[in-house]
């Protein structure tokens, strides 16, 4: 077995650093490493004869004519076309795709669920997928799905891609390492990876049990919002995206490559690790981003501002200003507003929202909402703060306040969410979630004036 990376390892630094560091895919810039020298051509893509005896092969994230085209250029062992058996279906029973609309559900209301425990089996990254709920179709490529993973026990010889999606991997619990073609990212809490679509990879636990979660994008690619009045700093700067530098297998063993294709899930095998790509160059490939270097904006003098303003990434749709999916951030941040009630306003509009909490106190929910938890409120279904919130927003003294130890999120979707059995029937639902309103009786008195 020979395993390599930039200069010699796969486990070593495995995200660029340095002058070339950020990588953000859809702002038109290539990048370019190798683990052996000379791996990469020069002045050309596809040379009559590659150096090392390499393959060259181009992963499109874009059709060809995109105005702006992503795609990486990747110079491996073997083509990834050489397998030795024909695709099977295989069962994946808690990984559902859209549409999944099940009759016996009820999706419309306000939804919270504890922990998912991740129990005493061995899962791996395929077999411990537990999906909440999907939204859209995936065979028109519109819409996504939110899943809980639950992850004790490395991929051996087997690796996955999905043909329907990106990936974007939030953990609230426990490291893993994805080895991927174009390199290895280790993922921690606080951080976030984006698989994209065709990318076929390992995970591996690093330190377990893993919990987090993952939004599965269908449709247009995430990238960064645009910031308007904001301007160029603050917010996700593109600096802070890392991606991995080139790192490959050069391994004989039977493999089992496993595939997600327009829901269903597919098995094949092949003689070698899949790994084998020791060069490439290009603007279509796996991310991180550390949720640390995001700097929030907010309103310094008055009212609680919309949440766009805590967009990390956006996957737009065709209609300006409307997303097919937000990833928004609820991090450590200072409230300052005067005459206000700083948590969100009570509200209820045509995103959809499922939040998670990765680590302490969501300061619109004090009591309940428990890190690893998630909390649905559907497209518009009105939601706010619980009545310990309301009644301490009320009446605490306006003084400036540190909101700490805090950091949960929210995938927002412009489409319906639908809860599959897994959300509705097994997963610690929170039945008397709708309680936490109970407080919030009438004040009204006819008098004028504050109450």
């Amino acid at each position: 077995m020979k395993d390599h990376a930039a200069p010699h390892t796969m486990v070593q630094d495995h995200t660029r650093t340095g002058p070339n560091a950020c990588y953000m895919p859809g702002f038109g810039n290539d990048f370019e490493t190798e683990a052996l020298p000379d791996a990469l051509p020069q002045g050309q893509n596809s040379p009559q004869k590659c150096n090392y005896g390499l393959y060259a092969e181009q992963l499109s994230g874009t059709a060809f004519t995109a105005t702006r085209p992503e795609r990486t250029w990747c110079y491996r062992i073997r083509p990834s076309v050489k397998h030795t058996s024909r695709f099977t279906k295989i069962d994946v029973p808690y990984w559902k795709s859209a549409p999944n609309v099940d009759p016996d559900v009820i999706s419309l209301g306000q939804y919270r669920w504890d922990p998912v425990p991740v129990g005493e089996g061995a899962l791996t990254w395929i077999t411990g997928m537990r999906t909440m709920t999907t939204a859209g179709d995936v065979n028109t490529q519109v819409g996504m799905a939110a899943h809980i993973y639950l992850v004790t026990q490395s991929m051996q010889d087997e690796y996955f891609f999905s043909a329907d999606s990106e990936l974007l991997v939030v953990p609230q619990e426990g490291r893993l390492r994805f080895c991927t073609e174009l390199g290895v990212i280790d993922l921690e809490p606080k951080e976030i990876a984006i698989l994209p679509r065709g990318l076929v990879y390992r995970v591996e636990v690093l330190e377990g049990p893993c919990r987090g979660f993952v939004c599965e994008n269908y449709g247009q690619k995430f990238e960064l919002p645009g910031r308007g009045p904001i301007g160029a700093n603050c917010m996700a700067n593109p600096r802070d995206f890392k991606s991995p530098v080139a790192a490959f297998e050069d391994r004989d063993a039977k493999s089992r490559v496993v595939v997600k294709w327009c829901g269903q899930f597919h098995e094949t095998w092949i003689g070698h690790s899949p790994l084998d790509v020791v060069a490439w160059h290009g603007n279509y490939a796996a991310y991180k981003y550390d949720l640390r270097t995001y700097s929030p904006v907010g309103a310094i003098l008055f009212d609680h501002p919309d949440p766009s303003i805590f967009t990390v990434l956006t996957a737009p749709s065709g209609q300006p200003g409307t997303a097919n999916i937000d990833f928004v951030l609820f991090r450590e941040r200072w409230m300052v507003a005067e005459h206000s009630f700083r948590p969100p306003w009570y509200h209820k509009n045509i995103m959809s929202e499922l939040m998670g909490n990765i680590y302490g106190q969501y300061d619109a929910k004090p009591q309940g909402f428990m890190p690893g938890g998630v909390s649905l409120h559907n497209m518009m279904l009105p939601h706010g703060p619980d009545g310990p919130a309301f009644e301490g927003a009320s009446n605490t003294p306006l003084k400036p306040e540190k909101l700490d130890n805090t950091m949960s999120f929210m995938f927002e979707t412009r489409f319906p969410q639908h809860l599959t059995e897994f959300a509705a029937k097994e997963a610690p639902l929170q039945d008397d979630y709708i309680d936490c309103w109970d407080g919030l009786d009438k004040k009204f008195d006819g008098t004028p004036g504050l109450k």
